[in-house]
């Protein structure tokens, strides 16, 4: 649809399966730390911290940077390495996940990590708060837009469904939701736990502009939010469909790998899938 340089879908295609890499690497140095949800969003994490958010790492308070709101904040290991990928972190700290003291706490925390925008600790409270951004630079006339990265368990809350209603009520043309689509949630498939389907009716009946788009295929993520960017009056939404786990077959589909750190056999195993991915890249 929109016309992306070639070398752009290329570079940010392998630097989802780099970050992948990262990931692997943290959860298993700690031993602990959520690998499933930071692997199926890490297309749409290279996507927006590799392209299209405006933010300066020299000045991560800068008024008019876009905003950039974890809501499934248990994938924070994708999150703190796209930070320190774009300059806001040092790439050392990685290693420091959900110890005593660092600066990567174990789900995000703003005024501990640069760059991090809300604390999202309770599932489902990042779409409200996005809200609350959006109109905030409506008033201000400011010309930041607001991204907010949900996972499909956590649509289940109420009070995502309260913040749809509000968004389509104002008609904040400024925020965009992200749905991390991957089907699967802590305690087993999104269907079974509780089914969102139709969930591009859903989200049009409150209101919304609804763009569906492969989650791990680049050139659609990036046309998804440049789309989005042209709606006009009333919110957008890009539903990802992704796999969760993605990238290592035997964590691919399986809600064990929502929070599990691997043992040296699985972290090598998984390792050497995703070092095929990097040179597949």
């Amino acid at each position: 649809m929109y016309d992306h340089p070639p070398e752009l879908v290329t570079r940010l295609t392998r630097t989802a399966q780099e970050w992948r890499l990262r990931v692997l690497e943290m959860v298993y140095r700690v031993q602990t730390g959520h690998i499933g949800g930071s692997f199926s969003a890490a297309e749409i994490m290279a996507c927006l911290y590799g392209h299209q958010l405006r933010v300066d790492p020299a000045n991560p308070s800068w008024p008019d940077r876009d905003r950039f709101l974890l809501s499934k904040g248990h994938a924070v290991p994708i999150l703190y390495v796209a930070l320190a990928a774009r300059g806001f972190i040092r790439a050392e700290e990685l290693m420091q996940l959900r110890q005593l003291d660092s600066r990567l706490p174990g789900h995000p925390e703003p005024h501990v990590t640069p760059g991090v925008e809300v604390p999202a600790g309770p599932l489902g409270h990042g779409l409200a708060l996005g809200c609350g951004m959006a109109l905030a630079a409506r008033m201000a006339k400011q010309r930041q837009r607001i991204y907010v990265l949900m996972g499909d368990g956590e649509i289940n809350a109420g009070v995502v469904w309260e913040a749809a209603m509000l968004a389509a009520k104002y008609r904040l043309d400024n925020i965009t939701a992200i749905l991390d689509y991957n089907g699967v949630q802590q305690t087993g498939a999104t269907s079974d736990v509780m089914p969102t389907e139709p969930i591009a009716a859903k989200w049009q009946a409150f209101g919304w502009h609804t763009v569906e788009v492969h989650g791990h295929n680049v050139r659609q993520v990036l046309d998804g939010l440049d789309l989005a960017a042209e709606v006009h009056a009333r919110p957008t939404i890009v539903i990802a469909r992704t796999t969760k786990g993605k990238g290592v077959s035997f964590m691919e589909y399986n809600s064990v790998w929502h929070g599990k750190p691997p043992s040296e056999a699985e972290y090598l195993a998984a390792r050497a899938e995703l070092e095929q991915g990097v040179a597949d890249a």
